[in-house]
């Protein structure tokens, strides 16, 4: 046992006294220097306090004449801090019980769906148009790499996968509004060529 109670109450109104003495002449030091530290001010009112706890349980520190009061006080309140973070910094990241939806899976029919559509599409092309835009987007040639494959100049292959872009829009286009009035949704296009028809 620590030892009987009344002389630690006198001992505590000396020691809030003394306290309060503290915070009148540092506080104000006290709270800017925890404020820079943590970026807010509520969090810094709590380090302060728990600065002058802390104080208040090793008065004895403050009353002994040995190095700077000020000193021991902001050494305390960036401990604190520091504590503070390292606590939030192991602690795992809070995450919600439940899912606000639950995750989406894609339906294997509508990737088959679109897979016929896309080749619907390109058999609409012509021939030369087609095998353009299989060496290129399929096979993911380069250009020169497609002009070597087809025989014919680079410039030729820009100018096919232009006009072959164009074509495969259009067909889109119509299919849209075909498709989208008799099922009630536009055909998705492949990841390889949703950017480019686009």
């Amino acid at each position: 046992m620590a030892g009987p109670l009344w002389p630690r109450t006198r001992r505590g109104s000396t020691d809030e006294a003394l306290i309060r003495s503290v915070y009148e002449e540092h506080g104000h030091a006290l709270l800017a220097y925890a404020t820079r530290l943590t970026g807010d001010r509520a969090t810094a009112e709590d380090v302060v306090q728990e600065t002058l706890i802390r104080a208040w349980r090793h008065s004895e520190v403050l009353v002994n004449g040995k190095g700077s009061v000020r000193g021991w006080l902001l050494t305390v309140a960036r401990n604190i801090i520091t504590d503070r973070y390292r606590a939030k910094a192991a602690r795992p990241a809070e995450v919600s019980g439940a899912a606000a939806a639950p995750p989406v899976e894609l339906d294997h029919a509508d990737s088959i769906v679109d897979t016929m559509t896309v080749l619907g599409a390109l058999d609409q092309l012509s021939p030369e148009h087609r095998d353009v835009l299989k060496e290129l987007y399929y096979r993911q040639l380069s250009v020169a790499e497609a002009a070597d494959s087809l025989g014919i100049p680079a410039g030729t292959v820009k100018s096919r996968a232009h006009y072959a872009l164009k074509a495969l829009r259009e067909v889109f286009r119509q299919g849209s509004t075909k498709e989208g009035n008799r099922m009630g949704r536009p055909p998705q296009r492949p990841a390889g060529l949703r950017e480019v028809v686009a």
